[in-house]
């Protein structure tokens, strides 16, 4: 691969895709040549790169002649359609769905975590999902003074999780209500303005939904730890931009408030926001459009041995999403 870089990002009038054309915009990754891809509806669309405007091309199979790096956001099904013709080509595919991340050839990867595993890739390398990404990075720090055996954890996700539909159902809703309307509702079981909705994903038969379980086996795959025991509850809540994740961690070796809070302080990626008595802790509106995650309320846990509780916020758009993309793409590129 030469220094400057032809990126294609499949998905790119998407929520996600807008945001990694952002994040390509003001990181290291020379990009030389910039490809726009999406379905034919958005052909004739263009977006804004460094102050030029490129313009949408329909997504095809052979849409990736040339290209070096191809971000992939635009659900499971197109990635699984297209990655092949993208890996043909010659391109590295990071996809950001859930079509390859339980797939044991293909690495899934937070560069924070196990960069090393990215090495073994053939072709494709999988983005994780993000509530799963953005607890991982309070987890792992954690993981590594402490050794993690298991972990409850409950979710609170953004509507922008659910795309862009998701954010303009939540404005139409609360802007209905405060006209005293009937809300629309098209994305949701239920009105999201003003509730919450302990639903995100299908359910399995087990009664937990697809997207609780990602917790444990993506957990598994990037930590390197087969054994992980997760029981997650994910809930949909009326904020537009971040998510936040309520954990509760067992160990294997004793753990204190001191040393926890040593191995938070110098993880990349991850800010403590800890002071309770003066209000000082993570909320999603803090941390919405920034690159680290936030993490506090850090006490110890008063049902588990050897158990710490915390409170993560990240963008998942970010590090949840385009920013880890990215991020793959430049420990690939080496810069």
């Amino acid at each position: 691969m030469g220094r400057n870089y032809h990126v294609a990002i499949a998905g790119a009038t998407g929520a996600v895709g807008v945001e990694m054309l952002r994040v390509l915009e003001r990181r290291n990754l020379p990009v030389g040549k910039l490809t726009l891809l999406a379905s034919a509806r958005s052909v004739g669309k263009s977006l804004d790169f460094k102050g030029e405007k490129i313009a949408v091309q329909e997504l095809t199979h052979n849409a990736f002649d040339g290209v070096d790096f191809a971000l992939f956001s635009a659900g499971g099904g197109i990635s699984k359609e297209f990655a092949p013709s993208a890996v043909k080509a010659g391109a590295l595919v990071i996809d950001n769905s859930s079509a390859f991340r339980a797939d044991p050839q293909v690495p899934l990867i937070i560069p924070e975590i196990n960069p090393e595993a990215a090495k073994a890739h053939q072709g494709i390398i999988a983005n994780p999902n993000c509530t799963t990404a953005i607890t991982l990075m309070g987890l792992w720090p954690l993981h590594q003074a402490f050794g993690v055996k298991r972990l409850w954890a409950s979710s609170y996700q953004a509507v922008s999780g659910s795309g862009a539909k998701a954010i303009e159902e939540l404005k139409l809703q609360v802007e209905a209500l405060a006209r005293g309307e009937t809300p629309p509702r098209a994305v949701y079981p239920w009105q999201i303005a003003f509730n919450v909705i302990p639903q995100v994903d299908v359910f399995l038969e087990s009664g937990y939904t697809r997207e609780e379980m990602k917790m444990e086996g993506e957990g598994r795959k990037i930590m390197g730890l087969p054994n992980l025991r997760a029981s997650v509850t994910c809930v949909r809540v009326p904020v537009y931009r971040a998510h936040s994740v309520a954990i509760s961690a067992e160990f294997e070796r004793p753990v204190s408030l001191a040393a926890a809070r040593a191995a938070l302080e110098k993880a990349p990626g991850l800010r403590v926001v800890d002071e309770p008595s003066r209000h000082g802790y993570p909320v999603p509106l803090n941390v919405a459009g920034k690159d680290d995650c936030e993490v506090g309320r850090l006490r110890l846990d008063c049902a588990l041995d050897n158990g710490l509780s915390f409170w993560i916020c990240g963008d998942q758009l970010l590090k949840g999403a385009a920013l880890n993309a990215v991020q793959i793409a430049e420990l690939m590129a080496g810069v």
